[in-house]
C-alpha cells in the first residue's frame, strides 16, 4: 500500500469545500424573489425536492401541446464575473429559454434554474436569481425551483455556469410555425437590446486580441465596454404572446386567419439561420439589411476584430432578437401595436415563393437554406445596411 499522509482528524464535507451553510444562506437571500413569482397555479413554496404547478386551471383546452426549451448563458457569464455584477444574468438565462417557447405560440408557465460555482457565496447567488426571478415575472412565469451545486476543483472560486428549463402550454390549433407560413407573408423584426447572450466567445477574443479592457469608456456606446457587454437580454415573452392574441392565427369560422403566422427568436447562428427554421420548403424570406441600422456595439467589434460581414451575421443578431411572420393586412396594425408596448419594430422584408437553389446559391453567404437540422425554408440577405 502507497505510503499516504493520513490526517489526524477525520475529513469534513466542508473541509473538502463545500459549504452547505452557505448554501441555506442563499437560499434565505433568494427566497422572497422566488415568490413572488408565484400565481395561484403552483402548489407549496420554496425548497421541496420538486417544483409543483397545478394544471387544473387549464381543463379548458381543447387540445393542450406542452412546450419545452433549455438553454444557457453562454461565455457571457464571464463577464458577469469579472465585473462582480450578477443581477442581469438571470435576464439572460430567462430570455434564452422563454423566448424559445412563445416561438411556437406558447404561453411559458414556469421554469425551473441550476447553478453551478465553484464556492457558495450567498450574496453572488442570491443576486442571479433575483435576476432570473424578475425576467420571470416579465415574462409571466413562475419560477418553482432551481438547483445551485458547490464543485470546488472544477471550478474556480469565482466562476459559475448557469442553465435553466421551462415548460409552456398552446392549443393544437394554435401553433405557430412553418405550416402557417404563405408566400405574400411581411417580415416584421424586432430590435434586440444588445448583443444578447450569443457570440461572446468571437466577442471577447476581439476584445482581448485588442488589449481592450472592460472599464474602457467607448464614446460609441456612451458607456464602459463592461457595462456595453453585460446588457441583459431582451425578454419578448410577454409581447410576442401580446401581439399573438391580438392578431390570431385562426379566423373566426376556424380557418386560417390574418394574423401572426410564426416568430423566429434570433440566437446562436444569426438571423438567417434562425428565420429559415420557421418557413416552409419551397418558400424564400428576403429581408432588406437597409430597413434597419446596426447598434453600435456590433460595427464596434467588426471593425476592431477585422471580422467578415458573414461571419457576424451568422453568429451575432445584429440588431434583430425577434421577428414575426404576419398576413400582410395586419403589417401596420403589429407594427403599432409592437410599439404601443415599447417594441421598436419594422417590416424588414417579404416571404415569395421561392426556387431550388442554384450552385451560385449554395455558395453565396447572402443565402442560407435550412439550418440546425430543420429541412426549411431560405433566406436570402439583399442589400447594404443603413
Amino acid at each position: 500500500m502507497a505510503d499516504t499522509q493520513q490526517p489526524e482528524t477525520g475529513l469534513t464535507y466542508a473541509e473538502s469545500g463545500v459549504d452547505v451553510e452557505a448554501g441555506d444562506r442563499a437560499v434565505d437571500l433568494m427566497k422572497e424573489a422566488v415568490k413572488a413569482t408565484h400565481g395561484p397555479g403552483v402548489v407549496g413554496g420554496v425548497g421541496g425536492f420538486a417544483g409543483l404547478y397545478d394544471l387544473s386551471a387549464l381543463r379548458g383546452y381543447r387540445k393542450p401541446y406542452l412546450a419545452t426549451s433549455t438553454d444557457g448563458v453562454g461565455t457571457k457569464v464571464a463577464i458577469a464575473q469579472t465585473l462582480e455584477i450578477h443581477d442581469t444574468i438571470g435576464w439572460d438565462l430567462v430570455g434564452m429559454v422563454v423566448d424559445d417557447i412563445v416561438v411556437v405560440g406558447a404561453k411559458p408557465l414556469y421554469m425551473t434554474d441550476y447553478i453551478a460555482c465553484g464556492k457558495v457565496v450567498p450574496e453572488r447567488i442570491a443576486g442571479i436569481v433575483r435576476g432570473i426571478a424578475a425576467a420571470c415575472s416579465a415574462a409571466d412565469t413562475a419560477l418553482v425551483g432551481g438547483e445551485t451545486a458547490e464543485h470546488p476543483g472544477l471550478l474556480g472560486p469565482q466562476e459559475y455556469d448557469v442553465a435553466g428549463a421551462a415548460t409552456g402550454i398552446v392549443e393544437a390549433d394554435e401553433l405557430l410555425g412553418p405550416d402557417r407560413v404563405r408566400a405574400g407573408d411581411v417580415l416584421i423584426g424586432m430590435a434586440s437590446s444588445g448583443l444578447h447572450s450569443n457570440g461572446y466567445s468571437l466577442v471577447r477574443k476581439v476584445v482581448n486580441v485588442a488589449g481592450w479592457s472592460l472599464d474602457r469608456e467607448v464614446s460609441e456606446f456612451g458607456r464602459t465596454l463592461g457595462e456595453e457587454l453585460l446588457e441583459p437580454t431582451r425578454v419578448y415573452a410577454a409581447d410576442v404572446l401580446d401581439l399573438a392574441r391580438t392578431f390570431p392565427v385562426l379566423g373566426e369560422d376556424g380557418g386560417l386567419g390574418t394574423g401572426v403566422r410564426a416568430f423566429s427568436h434570433v440566437t446562436g447562428g444569426g438571423l438567417a439561420a434562425n428565420l429559415a427554421r420557421v418557413l416552409p420548403q419551397g418558400l424564400e424570406a428576403r429581408v432588406d439589411r437597409s430597413s434597419w441600422r446596426i447598434p453600435p456595439i456590433f460595427r464596434v467589434i467588426g471593425q476592431l476584430g477585422k471580422v467578415p460581414q458573414a461571419d457576424l451575421e451568422r453568429t451575432l443578431n445584429l440588431g434583430v432578437g425577434m421577428v414575426a411572420v404576419v398576413d400582410p393586412s395586419v403589417t401596420d396594425q403589429a407594427v403599432a401595436h409592437l410599439g404601443e408596448r415599447g417594441v421598436d419594430a419594422w417590416v424588414m422584408g417579404t416571404v415569395e415563393q421561392g426556387e431550388a437553389p442554384t450552385a451560385a446559391d449554395l455558395e453565396d453567404p447572402d443565402y442560407v437554406q435550412g439550418a440546425k437540422g430543420v429541412d426549411g425554408g431560405a433566406v436570402r440577405l439583399l442589400g447594404e445596411y443603413a
